[in-house]
């Protein structure tokens, strides 16, 4: 980083690639696309699409407010799937219900599933069910960076945030992964305002050669894009984070480990959420909580441990709930993401944790719900 700031660039330089290039063979992605967030990112891979206004796509109504919004940042509608009750996610059956459902005279041709808490959802199956719809699958991995091959699936695109909470940080940033070159060549197009240097696309030939050499000062728009582009800076960072990926995400699975043993004797009011510890980012440590058992609500659980010092929150609230949302589509029956969300509370976990932090979290938690 501070070779960086000493350098020719801080933005729009060599460092950029770099980091995509590392990112890709951290991921086992062949092609990678940096960017400034990671709803940036699942924008980018929603236009790479061509999303349009006559079109739909289905969301788990259990994600962050980003991966619906870049869906209708397109024009496209929405159709929320719901998700499983215990672990938060989209599944099979509930994207294939969903896909049923939907009736808004649209084509449904994409569906954005989410590895919630850093959980892989089951894509060979999403897969195999999207596929004899024409549905093509983005997924939204941005709690995910750190499970082995995660962007080395057949999905159309792979998206991550390196948000500084995230598996690793670049302050704020985001990556889209593919397995097709020309969409990696589109995403970056599109990523700064649409514009492109390379001559051999040019169209206004007359503006763009002098004597059958491109002009050094040209460039042309020939679709609109934004300003999605991430400083040289920020990638120095990623580049240095990317190297400790692995530690870091040894770490995680250290506490989340200790954390399951630590918590059995509070079952089955309080249980951990059910993961499969081989395929999961552990971005998030999530416990489901009967709060009717244990009398005492959630505000109350959190306000008690905050008092503490133990920080906690509660991911998300469900999408079809937000207002706008609900003006758009109307109440919706989404019983799975009303159950997990009544239930879920995410508890401190970051690699810096000591053991003795998370015997304490896991003792502060046992004595307010087993007043």
């Amino acid at each position: 980083v501070a070779a960086t700031l000493r350098a020719e660039y801080l933005t729009g330089g060599p460092k950029v690639e770099e980091f995509e290039h590392a990112f890709a063979k951290a991921t086992g992605a062949p092609h990678a696309v940096a960017c400034n967030s990671g709803t940036a990112a699942l924008h980018l891979a929603a236009l790479s699409l061509d999303l349009s206004p006559d079109q739909a796509a289905v969301v788990p109504a259990m994600t962050f407010l980003a991966t619906a919004n870049v869906v209708r940042m397109t024009g496209a509608e929405v159709t929320f799937a719901d998700v499983d009750a215990d672990t938060g996610l989209m599944t099979e059956a509930t994207f294939t219900a969903a896909a049923d459902r939907y009736d808004g005279g649209k084509q449904l041709t994409a569906a954005f599933p989410v590895h919630l808490n850093g959980q892989v959802g089951d894509m060979g199956r999403l897969a195999q069910a999207a596929a004899p719809r024409g549905i093509t699958l983005v997924e939204d991995a941005c709690h995910a960076l750190g499970v082995p091959d995660v962007a080395s699936s057949s999905s159309a695109a792979v998206c991550f945030s390196t948000h500084p909470v995230k598996a690793i940080a670049t302050g704020e940033g985001g990556v889209v992964t593919t397995r097709e070159s020309q969409r990696a060549h589109r995403m970056r197009r599109l990523r700064s305002h649409g514009m492109s240097r390379d001559s051999g696309s040019f169209v206004n030939r007359n503006l763009a050669f002098d004597n059958g050499t491109a002009n050094s000062w040209y460039y042309e728009m020939q679709e609109i894009g934004w300003n999605y582009r991430i400083p040289d800076l920020l990638c120095a960072l990623g580049i240095s984070q990317l190297t400790k990926l692995n530690q870091f995400a040894a770490r995680r699975r250290e506490i989340a480990m200790l954390y399951d043993r630590l918590l059995a004797p509070l079952a089955p009011n309080v249980r951990p959420a059910p993961h499969d510890t081989s395929r999961h980012g552990w971005h998030l440590y999530v416990i489901l909580i009967d709060f009717n058992s244990i009398r005492i609500t959630r505000a109350h659980l959190m306000k008690a441990l905050r008092e503490k010092g133990i920080g906690t929150q509660v991911h998300y609230i469900p999408l079809h709930h937000q207002p706008y949302y609900r003006a758009r589509y109307g109440d919706l029956l989404l019983p799975g993401a009303d159950r997990y969300y009544s239930r879920c509370l995410s508890i401190p976990i970051f690699p810096a944790m000591t053991n003795d932090d998370v015997h304490r979290v896991v003792q502060e938690l046992s004595t307010l719900v087993m007043h």
